[in-house]
């Protein structure tokens, strides 16, 4: 049996600035600091960051829960992100937005009032 989102990777060529900037971003150091890989707890999943990859905004994209969109983008635009996809809602009260990080990646956000954490397995 499949169970939930455990952990997404995102490749990035400057592994010492994106520990950096994602520790900036996510207010926590990582768990987990190696040469090879960089691990962060988010909510109880994982952001892994790997040196040996080509970062790009094609392929799947993994949306992060937040609980003020807006606020976040701002924050995290000023922090060195741009906007791939502005803020938009996509029904019931849900809205995601699409940023670009600094190493090419694209970072997912959603606003989703209809998650269930008790849910997640």
């Amino acid at each position: 049996m499949i169970h939930g989102l455990r952990t997404v990777k995102y490749p990035v060529a400057d592994l010492a600035r994106a520990k950096a900037w994602f520790t900036e971003v996510l207010g926590a150091a990582p768990y987990f600091d190696q040469p090879f890989y960089v691990g962060y707890s988010v909510g109880g999943f994982e952001l892994g960051l790997v040196p040996d990859g080509t970062p790009g905004t094609a392929g799947s994209v993994v949306y992060w829960g937040v609980d003020d969109i807006e606020a976040e983008v701002a924050r995290i635009v000023g922090l060195g992100a741009s906007v791939h996809e502005a803020v938009q809602e996509v029904g019931e009260g849900i809205k995601v937005a699409e940023l670009k990080d600094p190493f090419g990646n694209v970072l997912g956000l959603i606003l989703n009032p209809l998650f269930d954490p008790a849910a997640v397995r």
